[in-house]
């Protein structure tokens, strides 16, 4: 970064063009957005005139002198998520430079140190066999035990009440085992409409096992007509009309289609106030809210940590299972690798579970597939949450004002406005001109030769994520670009 520059030497700086030249190239590879740029100059523009007035060429030389210098200092926390960043590998685009990832939301990029844990792993199996489960800093025996604390802090929960466990379906079926005990009088299920579809198929092949019937044992509560969401009022009102035919409350705590978040505390206090139970899919919240499980008052919940908990594909999910049912006789789906530690290899008949979320536990713990969450959730334990949503609100607030104030006539926005109802992904429904059913899929391949990756969901949805894990201005502003170029045929 060039050093603090004064009028009097730029005006008797040898070989201006070249310096001018040079300095537009350092402000255009700067980090910080163009956005940024533009108003620094314009500031330091309209000071000069004042102060000691002089050619616009000579002043916009030494605006952009000045503000190279005062971008090379960035703020704390600007310097914080850089180095954060640093730390995953960002896909690159054919030609080498880096790809403008908004996938978070589907799939979280690798941080570097995924692969030495998993290294760890490969060499203790290598040198130690079977003698790898005692031995080491990291014994398989309790490996699962070395992410509860981080998985606890990270969703508002104590230790006994986590475990990263299986996948999330899985866990949804297990624990819907448990808290899903309908009645003739008590089996109604209530979820919203377009849920995704494991979360479905569960919910249905679930009311089936118990010889119930879909029609008449589940509730998909729908968004009011013109709209894509459902309210808070919607949901307490459904809940109250099921009542005492309520057994089960199924709620995402982000909708995977729209981006909306939902309030837990609020829904589990409506549903167990009609005597339901409450759980939770939060694959779409864990690593994107601070979230608050134990004082929220759900029941259980279930997540998979490949999203924004950056553990990669299939990785092993988690689950919660709230404190007060810890040491409850609760009929579950048993395995050994739940049953109490200090009994497990006396290999009895009788199953005795480990009280808390560990007792849902069926088979001992996958090693390879935990080995990368521990990598990941040491940087959100680095980081923290309350600091990662802060920024995160930084980033999605910017992204949604470039699109609401450029392309409104283009793009749709359905995620909510208020940041206490969405995380970092806004989903955008690109407006069909002239009938043209194909247009949002023809943007969504526009972005993608651009460099741009995101998410398309039938029939209409583009979902784009910025994690503030790794994603940062920069991102955003080349996001708008491609579009510009898309729509207006800007090159911005």
């Amino acid at each position: 970064a060039p050093s603090p520059v004064t009028a009097g030497n730029i005006s008797r700086a040898p070989k201006l063009g070249n310096v001018c030249a040079c300095t537009v190239l350092i402000a255009k590879n700067t980090r910080h957005s163009r956005r940024h740029r533009s108003g620094a100059i314009r500031v330091l523009r309209n000071k000069m005139r004042e102060k000691i007035g002089g050619s616009d060429s000579l002043i916009a030389i030494y605006c952009l002198f000045k503000s190279v210098h005062m971008m090379s200092e960035p703020s704390d926390s600007a310097v914080c998520f850089t180095g954060l960043r640093e730390k995953f590998a960002i896909p690159r685009q054919t030609n080498g430079s880096a790809c403008h990832y908004f996938c978070g939301n589907s799939l979280g990029l690798m941080p570097y140190s995924a692969r030495e844990c998993v290294n760890e792993a490969l060499d203790a199996w290598e040198k130690e066999g079977v003698e790898g489960h005692f031995n080491g800093a990291w014994p398989w025996m309790p490996y699962h035990e070395f992410v509860r604390s981080d998985l606890a802090t990270l969703v508002g929960a104590k230790e006994i009440e986590v475990v990263a466990m299986n996948t999330l379906s899985v866990n949804l079926h297990l624990l819907m085992a448990s808290f899903y005990r309908p009645t003739a009088s008590r089996h109604i299920i209530l979820m919203e409409a377009r849920a995704f579809p494991s979360d479905r198929h569960a919910v249905e092949s679930q009311i089936r096992w118990h010889g119930f019937e879909p029609n008449t044992s589940l509730i998909e509560l729908s968004p009011e007509p013109g709209s894509d969401l459902i309210s808070a009022e919607q949901i307490d009102a459904a809940i109250a009309t099921a009542g005492e035919q309520l057994a089960l409350v199924l709620i995402p705590g982000v909708q995977y289609a729209t981006g909306q978040a939902f309030d837990l505390k609020q829904i589990a206090k409506s549903a167990h106030a009609v005597g339901a139970m409450v759980g939770f899919d939060l694959a779409h919240a864990v690593g994107n809210l601070a979230l608050q499980l134990h004082d929220s008052g759900i029941d259980f919940a279930v997540w998979c940590s490949y999203k924004y908990l950056n553990s990669g594909p299939g990785a092993v999910a988690g689950a919660f299972v709230h404190e007060r049912h810890a040491h409850s006789q609760l009929p579950r789906l048993a395995g050994w690798w739940g049953h109490r530690k200090d009994t497990r290899f006396q290999m009895g008949p009788n199953f005795e579970p480990i009280p808390g979320a560990e007792g849902w536990q069926l088979s001992n713990p996958p090693i390879f597939s935990l080995a990368p969450l521990r990598a990941s959730l040491a940087l959100f334990r680095s980081a923290g949450m309350p600091a990662l949503r802060k920024r995160s609100l930084e980033l999605t607030g910017h992204l949604e004002s470039g699109l609401t104030k450029r392309f409104g006539d283009h793009l749709q926005i359905i995620t909510p406005s208020a940041v206490e109802q969405r995380g970092c992904q806004l989903s955008v429904r690109v407006r069909q001109q002239g009938g043209d059913k194909g247009a949002g899929r023809a943007c969504f391949q526009a972005l993608q030769k651009a460099g741009v990756i995101a998410d398309w969901r039938e029939p209409d949805v583009i979902r784009l994520s910025p994690v503030p894990m790794y994603n940062q201005l920069d991102d955003i502003d080349a996001l708008l670009a491609a579009l510009a170029q898309y729509f207006l045929g800007a090159k911005a």
